[in-house]
């Protein structure tokens, strides 16, 4: 009885109507019919409940001998094909379940669905403008069809609205960067950001996307026309420093670049990668122009709490790249300042000091390190280092020999300690030991070679 009453319920208004046409049927005949119809959906029901998507097809088509102009048979047909991966099958059944109900927005989604899965994304975007009919978030997956279709021009089209009714989506943007990578989309998308200015002058997204747009086809003078246009509309906009720090490093006015520079960087709205590329623009402008050293010293206090960038570290390194070890020196410095344990930039100022030929900051600085990192034979060696070059042979001997003992499997280490041993005993006079030393190097650069 339960059943009955369900299915009822449930589909009674899709074959009621054919049994208040049977006028002049015996009731009896009539009763059997619907009980062998309604006996046939439920096993069919059943059977595709446990994945017996075979057995459900059977029942389904005795339920399509009883009556075969039932929308809700063939639709069910297209769910059980659907499951089996007989794609044809069953889009044709979900196509039945349209033409007797049209409005059964489910067989349109089955057909749909059957497209999609055997990637059929042309007859898919047929299926889907039908859907926007009954759903209009279905214009989303319209998007992507255009996308996989390489229909471009309306994909871009279908986004701008989109963006414009409901909002803009990370997955639309994306399509858009994409669409937009080929020059021949471009103007499109200048002329309707330039419409959208004018339409909402006060939105900055518009004037930021422009400027990108403008940058990337090397129309830097219209760009420059819409940074200016933004900072006059929206005079507290950070973006528009952003483009305008590229034009003033150009025209080379570091006054302004800096004013700008410093806006940005103390943004929260811009991206830390931006910031990035712009710290580094300006370090390159000030090798040509140390003026704005102190400047530079600025900006990179904006980056102090930067876990991921080391910024004055990497600063050091290009200074140093350029053999200009008095800015190494500056910059090393300052990193340490705040990151006091990093070994590699401890040794990679050691080495600038040596560079430098500044032995007494050599001596003083090794020596400190050697309290905090007492294990660490490389600061030994340039300890030792700095006190020949001081003539402390005596003292260089010393350190010299207690930190050889860190030493494990570094080679090259292993050479510069002989090498510094062999000076100092000639400062000491202890020429017998200088001659040793010295061996002892050679030997060891001998065998380096023949491992190489």
């Amino acid at each position: 009885m339960k059943k009955i009453v369900l299915y009822s319920f449930l589909f009674g208004i899709f074959f009621v109507p054919n049994y208040l046409l049977a006028q002049g049927e015996p009731k009896d005949t009539l009763a059997l019919a619907e009980n062998k119809f309604e006996d046939s959906f439920y096993e069919s029901l059943k059977q595709k409940g446990i994945e017996n998507y075979d057995k459900a097809i059977e029942a389904l088509e005795k339920c399509q001998t009883l009556q075969s102009e039932n929308g809700i048979v063939y639709f069910e047909f297209g769910k059980n094909y659907l499951s089996l991966k007989k794609y044809k099958d069953a889009y044709d059944n979900f196509e039945k379940a349209t033409k007797i109900d049209p409005k059964n927005r489910w067989a349109w989604v089955g057909m749909y669905d059957a497209c999609y899965d055997t990637q059929d994304y042309n007859q898919a975007i047929i299926i889907v403008q039908k859907l926007i009919e009954f759903k209009p978030e279905y214009r989303e997956d319209l998007v992507s069809l255009y996308m996989n279709t390489q229909q471009f021009d309306k994909a871009l089209d279908l986004i701008n609205e989109l963006n414009q009714t409901v909002g803009k989506s990370d997955k639309r943007e994306l399509y858009k960067a994409q669409i937009l990578k080929d020059a021949k989309f471009q103007g499109s998308e200048k002329s309707n950001l330039i419409d959208k200015i004018k339409q909402y002058p006060k939105d900055e997204a518009n004037y930021i996307a422009l400027i990108y747009l403008y940058s990337q086809s090397n129309q830097e003078d219209k760009a420059l026309e819409i940074a200016k246009q933004l900072e006059k509309e929206i005079p507290t906009s950070d973006w528009a420093q952003v483009s305008l720090f590229k034009f003033h490093l150009n025209n080379n006015d570091g006054e302004k670049a800096v004013k700008a520079m410093n806006i940005v960087l103390a943004s929260d709205k811009i991206d830390k990668k931006i910031k990035h590329r712009m710290l580094n623009e300006f370090l390159i402008f000030t090798k040509s122009n140390p003026q704005f050293d102190k400047d530079l010293d600025h900006a990179i206090g904006y980056f102090d709490n930067d876990k991921e960038v080391q910024v004055a570290k990497e600063i050091g390194k290009f200074y140093q790249n350029k053999k200009d070890w008095s800015k190494a020196i500056h910059y090393y410095e300052m990193h340490l300042k705040t990151t006091n344990d990093d070994m590699q930039t401890i040794l990679l100022l050691m080495q600038a000091y040596t560079e430098n030929l500044q032995f007494d900051k050599l001596n003083k600085a090794s020596e400190e390190q050697m309290q905090l990192f007492p294990s660490q034979p490389q600061l030994y060696y340039f300890n030792g280092l700095a006190n020949n070059q001081l003539k402390n042979y005596k003292k260089a001997k010393d350190i010299l020999e207690s930190g050889v003992d860190f030493i494990i499997d570094d080679t090259s280490l292993e050479i510069n300690f002989n090498l510094q041993l062999g000076e100092a005993y000639n400062g000491l006079g202890d020429f017998k030991k200088k001659d040793i030393y010295f061996s002892k190097a050679n030997d060891l650069i001998e065998k380096q070679k023949h491992k190489k």
